[in-house]
């Protein structure tokens, strides 16, 4: 059960500029609100404060925010307007229509004197002990909560101690232990900057974000610190001394900071407008980049995100905590969501389908983000059937990474009935979850669910548009285009790339996600695909998800990737990787006629081939680009 759907059931200091805020006039009429921009000197970009060296946010244009209605006449009027709200933009004597969507639900109050780990730890004393993080392999960590804020202090503590000041960037090298969030919410809590980074990286791939975010620390284990040692800075080791030889050792660390106490002069403490988060994007479509957060950007996701959670379901919820911390859903979605709201966090450093079911079963898990490669597993793998899962608490999964073929959310839903599937969006540039599948309505009615296939609805304090790549006009409903999003939670700009930026966040504060898809009369989102990977074959638009989806629904297909090759005669042509499955006779031409066979013509697969697995990211994410290389340097030796 989601939390949403369960309470109706980085010396120098970063600094960015502060948003502006430009009120809109809004005027009522039948059906739509009108919003009427008027414009204000802080709206443009030299009149922003300079910033200081060195993280500053790229976001020199950072817009206005919509401010939502707060009376109750506007708050009716949003209400029955429901998601298809329109705007108009006046920009001087010329008049342009602009289709913006919100929420079905009234706008969030958001805090504004609150840090991230203040607002997640809230009301910690009073659960004193009841356990927050466990680690589901047998003898595993964990901590009650009472542990948790202490050492948080701790830790805070400990990094002033080492010289760490606000602005200052700590890598965290860790893979998922209940050690974790103690780690990222004690960098925030000492004004740092928390960079989480993937331990299983190679140690060029660590190196090179340690030198990019001109991090002054690093955390790691043993898992990673053969690969960051070399980094250039100290490290904290987690874990065995003997495994970690020259680190800064965690607990003798905490254990000096005990002793040191707190400091005699109160140190700059951490403002809402302070960065706090320095993820890092995938890199899958471009070169990874720091995405620069600030304490406001993730106390307005997750005030958005757990809009309809209600006080009945504090300390109730248990969540599973697979997907990785580094991940901003990892450490924002999962663990300071259920923080927040003094629910479990059952931790799991790596999948494996007996301990994952295992884990289910053992700690009554109740809400389970998982990627769609395991919800295969729970449906395919013969594994499944030594557990009696007559006794799963499990009431909802949640998946957002990658699109969920409608075969395996069938099969999926025919073996655990009693299971509600939920599909997400969200990115980094975010902060995370941008729209959710179920919540309770505004008058405390019946759970809302989104319809099947779709990602959800927006969540509230959000607006939503869909643009024509090609002539940037907002587009209605029903009109697939590239989703953009403005609220308070997107992000301060790309660290140290100011044009990378500004090509992602307009001048009026939209961020330009590159995801294509649109909104429905009922205000459902449904995503088609993303800009980059659309397949241009002679004119036409392909979406690689929906050849996955139909390869995926043959009985022999056990996993599938489809992406474009360049033709000199139709520019792309669609081809595929597919994992076929063990004794299955079908031939490649086969497998294309199948398909073939469901598409117009110009969606045909024109080159097919069967591999061992399909290349994905740690969250999930098809490496599209990886395949296509793959495939040409095949063809170019088969040719030579």
């Amino acid at each position: 059960m989601s939390m949403t759907q369960a309470s109706s059931v980085r010396s120098k200091a970063i600094t960015q500029p502060n948003l502006t805020c430009t009120p809109l006039v809004l005027t009522p009429r039948k059906n739509c609100v009108v919003a009427v921009n008027m414009p204000s000197p802080s709206f443009h970009r030299h009149s922003l404060p300079m910033p200081r060296p060195p993280l500053v946010s790229s976001n020199a244009n950072a817009a206005p925010f919509l401010l939502l209605p707060t009376n109750n006449n506007q708050q009716q009027q949003l209400r029955r307007m429901g998601d298809a709200a329109i705007a108009t933009g006046v920009h001087g004597a010329e008049e342009e229509q602009e289709h913006i969507f919100r929420s079905r639900f009234p706008p969030v109050a958001v805090p504004d004197d609150v840090t991230v780990p203040e607002f997640v730890l809230a009301g910690a004393e009073a659960h004193a002990d009841k356990t927050a993080l466990v680690e589901a392999a047998p003898g595993g960590q964990s901590y009650t909560y009472g542990e948790l804020a202490r050492d948080v202090a701790r830790f805070a503590r400990a990094l002033r101690s080492v010289g760490i000041r606000k602005g200052h960037v700590v890598v965290v090298a860790l893979p998922n232990l209940a050690v974790y969030p103690v780690v990222s919410l004690g960098i925030m809590s000492a004004g740092a900057v928390f960079s989480g980074v993937n331990p299983r990286a190679v140690a060029a791939e660590i190196k090179k974000q340690v030198e990019d975010s001109e991090a002054r620390l690093v955390v790691a284990d043993a898992v990673a610190y053969d690969k960051v040692k070399d980094a250039g800075v100290p490290v904290i080791g987690i874990g065995d001394a003997a495994r970690l030889p020259g680190a800064i050792s965690w607990d003798g660390l905490l254990a000096a900071a005990d002793r040191t106490g707190a400091p005699a002069v109160a140190l700059d403490p951490a403002q809402q407008s302070d960065l706090c988060a320095l993820p890092y994007s995938s890199g899958t479509t471009g070169v990874s980049k720091g995405v620069m957060l600030s304490h406001r950007n993730l106390v307005s996701s997750l005030c958005s995100s757990m809009f309809a959670v209600g006080p009945e379901m504090v300390g109730q919820v248990v969540t599973l905590g697979l997907m990785p911390f580094f991940h901003i859903y990892g450490i924002t979605g999962i663990c300071c969501a259920t923080l927040r709201h003094k629910g479990t966090v059952v931790v799991m450093d790596r999948f494996d389908l007996r301990a994952f079911l295992g884990a289910l079963l053992t700690h009554r898990v109740m809400f389970a983000p998982v990627v769609p490669p395991v919800m295969l597993a729970m449906v395919k793998s013969p594994v499944a059937d030594e557990f009696d899962l007559s006794g799963l608490a499990l009431r909802s999964v949640m998946t957002a990474a990658a699109p969920l073929a409608p075969d395996l959310l069938a099969a999926f839903e025919r073996k655990f009935p009693g299971v509600q599937v939920e599909e997400a969006y969200g990115l980094t540039e975010h902060s995370c979850i941008t729209l959710t599948h179920a919540g309770g309505d505004e008058e405390g009615g019946p759970v809302q669910i989104a319809k099947k296939k779709s990602v959800g609805f927006i969540l509230p304090n959000l607006e939503v548009k869909f643009v024509d790549p090609d002539t940037g006009r907002s587009l209605p409903k029903n009109t697939p285009g590239e989703i953009c999003v403005r609220s308070h939670a997107v992000m301060q700009g790309y660290y140290r790339r100011k044009e990378e930026t500004e090509r992602t966040i307009d001048a009026a504060g939209w961020l330009h996600t590159g995801d294509v898809g649109y909104i429905d009369d009922d205000g459902d989102v449904f995503i088609v695909d993303r800009i980059k990977e659309l397949i241009k074959y002679k004119g036409f638009q392909v979406a690689p998800a929906e050849l996955e989806a139909i390869l995926l629904s043959h009985p022999s297909v056990e996993d599938a990737a489809v992406f474009g090759l360049p033709d000199e005669e139709a520019g792309e042509v669609p081809a595929s990787c597919v994992v076929r499955r063990r004794g299955a006779p079908e031939s490649e031409a086969d497998m294309m006629a199948y398909v073939a066979e469901r598409v117009a013509s110009y969606k045909k697969l024109r080159l097919l081939r069967f591999v061992d697995a399909i290349p994905k990211s740690v969250s999930g994410k098809i490496l599209r680009r990886q395949l296509r290389d793959d495939f040409i340097k095949r063809a170019n030796t088969a040719a030579a």
